[in-house]
């Protein structure tokens, strides 16, 4: 009754996976992203708040000291003649002090500009590593969703820029301020000289400012947002092109032409979309440069009718010129950077949906401690699995234990769903329906890291990582790093032999991408890489899920038995479509089309005379007369 409740629970997981991904998107407002931004500022590194506060206020007050001189210069000349030398005495000192002033003004804003710049720096990569912390830890198959992986490469255009998206945000706080500043300061001035010269200031900025916020907005849905899988496609193809692993297939099937056809395609969609937007943003620059231009005529002939109809003086005609110039140029930027807000706001709800989306293994709000009685049985209750957007099941209401201590072979051919089991017993995959027992708890009630903690993997691809081969071994920092364990490890490994041979032995870096003098191992090598990393992290459980697909029977069903006296009385689960390479298991599940056809020991198996003995016969066959011709080869040799 209670695997019913929990198969109706469970039974729709699949659309509400659908729905959650198809509305990913956060729709945060800007003040909520700016919030959002400064939060991070406050928290890893306050300091720049007050900086920046000051940076603004010297950067309004320089300009508008530079502002007054024409009017102090030409009220001089006007006031005094210079032959009586009161007005070159009195010039002289004003220009000094303003210039002292000055100078001490560009002092402040120079040190408060080159130390909140490297502060906000520090915040972006602060919230990059918060990125890069959930790249590794969200759920492993919302990796090969387009969606999510369109997404991710959102989130990273938000980060990898000083004017943009996070830190743009932080910069545009500091201009924001000083033009509000300015704007006060500017606005204050006119509206003694004519308050409705503010107004109509304000309402040719404001025009500007609506073409310029729909430029910005279109911009991002017509181009940027198109540009993302664009971006994912070019850089992958620009990746492979050049990565020295793809090199010889290039070569050798002649791909280089493909490639080449490929990338031109891919170019030449990005340059029609880059020719579109450039095209859009011209007609909207000309509609702004014409309200620029209405506005530098109105400030002109209304000054000038001052001068000639109201006694405005000259000196104050050039201060209120290069007033109105700046009321006018802190308005465009005030309405610039608030479309720009807007532009970055987005971005960061691109951001703010991939870090904030919800992880499966988050659900819970406590998890149950994992037993330590060494015991471990896993249980397959109806569990049924079907990746995102496919209507067939990769896995079918397989019902399954795994005793403590057994030894389970996976069998059958390519795609039969074998792999897809091994990710959900690993945790990797949840399932769509039904559910996975640990000494009868639904392994979703245990800390998900605390769960990995359980199994040793060897998987098909072995993936090295530019460190020291210890820490290959290890996967753990240096710190952490038993150097002993790794040699002793990699000696029952069958690895020894190549890292004795080298000057550095385990402190030898792999791969050249951090050191020079790195090395690559074959492809043998690798996977007895895998298997000391196995053996190094000693859990309760092993998997190895194919590991060896490149060897023959002999020698893969040699590695399986020499691996196998190794783990002791671990529990451990062999994949292979190879059937001979597992007869040493206690228990074989043979599985076809994402469903457990047949299950036993080999002999129960082959008795039964289904599908598992035609398999092994027609394997067995094959593998036979190739032994006889190994054997012919290696008599000739001798």
């Amino acid at each position: 009754m209670a695997n019913d409740k929990h198969s109706k629970r469970t039974g729709h997981v699949g659309d509400q996976e659908e729905k959650e991904e198809s509305n990913l998107i956060k729709n945060y407002s800007i003040l909520q992203n700016i919030i959002y931004v400064f939060q991070g500022v406050w928290k890893w590194k306050r300091s720049a708040v007050p900086l920046t506060l000051l940076n603004a206020i010297t950067m309004v007050a320089k300009n508008f000291i530079i502002i007054s001189i024409p009017k102090i210069v030409i009220d001089n000349i006007q006031t005094e003649t210079v032959s009586t030398g009161g007005a070159e005495q009195r010039l002289f000192w004003s220009v000094l002090v303003i210039v002292l002033i000055q100078v001490l003004l560009i002092a402040v804003y120079n040190w408060t500009e080159s130390n909140y710049f490297w502060q906000f720096i520090y915040v972006r990569v602060k919230y990059m590593l918060v990125h890069v912390k959930k790249s590794m830890t969200m759920d492993y198959e919302k990796l090969e969703q387009p969606q999510m992986l369109d997404l991710q490469e959102k989130a990273v255009r938000a980060l990898y820029s000083n004017g943009e998206g996070i830190e743009g945000v932080m910069h545009k706080i500091k201009i924001l301020l000083g033009n509000i500043f300015a704007l006060i300061l500017a606005s204050t001035a006119i509206l003694i000289l004519n308050p409705w010269m503010v107004l109509v200031l304000s309402v040719l900025s404001i025009c500007n400012f609506f073409f310029l916020y729909r430029a910005k907005v279109m911009g991002k849905i017509k181009h940027w947002d198109k540009m993302i899988p664009k971006w994912r496609r070019l850089d992958y193809l620009n990746n492979t092109t050049v990565d020295f692993a793809y090199a010889k297939d290039i070569r050798l099937f002649g791909m280089h032409r493909w490639l080449h056809k490929k990338q031109e395609e891919e170019n030449a969609q990005a340059h029609k979309l880059f020719a579109e937007h450039y095209a859009r943003w011209a007609g909207y620059a000309t509609l702004m440069q014409i309200f620029t231009f209405l506005q530098e005529l109105f400030l002109y002939g209304w000054l000038i009718h001052r001068v000639l109809y109201e006694n405005l003086s000259i000196g104050n005609f050039a201060l209120y010129i290069l007033i109105a110039r700046s009321f006018f140029d802190n308005a465009v930027s005030l309405f610039d950077t608030l479309s720009n807000f807007k532009e970055d706001s987005l971005k960061i709800n691109d951001y703010r949906a991939f870090i904030e989306h919800p992880e499966k293994a988050s659900l819970l709000s406590q998890c149950k401690e994992l037993p330590l009685d060494g015991g471990y049985e896993f249980s397959f209750e109806n569990v049924s699995f079907r990746y995102l957007g496919q209507t067939e099941y990769a896995l079918k209401e397989l019902n399954l234990t795994i005793k403590a201590g057994e030894r389970l072979a996976v069998v059958g051919l390519n795609g039969a769903g074998k792999t897809t089991f091994i990710k959900l017993l690993c945790r990797l995959y949840e399932p769509t329906t039904g559910r996975i027992l640990l000494n009868g708890i639904d392994i979703r009630e245990f800390d998900r890291n605390a769960y990995f903690e359980l199994i040793s993997p060897v998987f098909q691809n072995v993936e090295c990582y530019a460190f020291p081969i210890s820490q290959n071994v290890s996967m753990k920092s240096p710190k952490k790093t038993d150097t002993l364990l790794a040699e002793k490890s990699i000696a029952m490994a069958g690895l020894d032999k190549k890292v004795k041979s080298l000057q550095r032995g385990v402190h030898t870096e792999l791969l050249k991408i951090l050191y020079d003098d790195g090395i690559d191992l074959s492809g043998g090598e690798k996977q007895k890489l895998a298997l000391a990393r196995a053996l190094y992290k000693d859990a309760p459980i092993i998997v190895l899920d194919e590991p060896t697909s490149a060897l023959d029977a002999l020698a893969e069903y040699k590695l399986y038995m020499d691996f196998n006296s190794l783990i002791g009385d671990k529990t451990a689960v062999f994949i292979s479509h190879r059937l001979s390479s597992t007869r040493f298991c206690d228990s074989i599940a043979m599985f076809a089309g994402g469903q457990m056809i047949e299950y036993g020991t080999h002999e129960e198996l082959l008795a039964k005379e289904g599908a598992y003995t035609e398999l092994f016969q027609v394997q067995a066959r094959y593998y036979k007369d190739k032994e006889v011709v190994c054997d012919a080869e290696a008599r000739c040799e001798c």
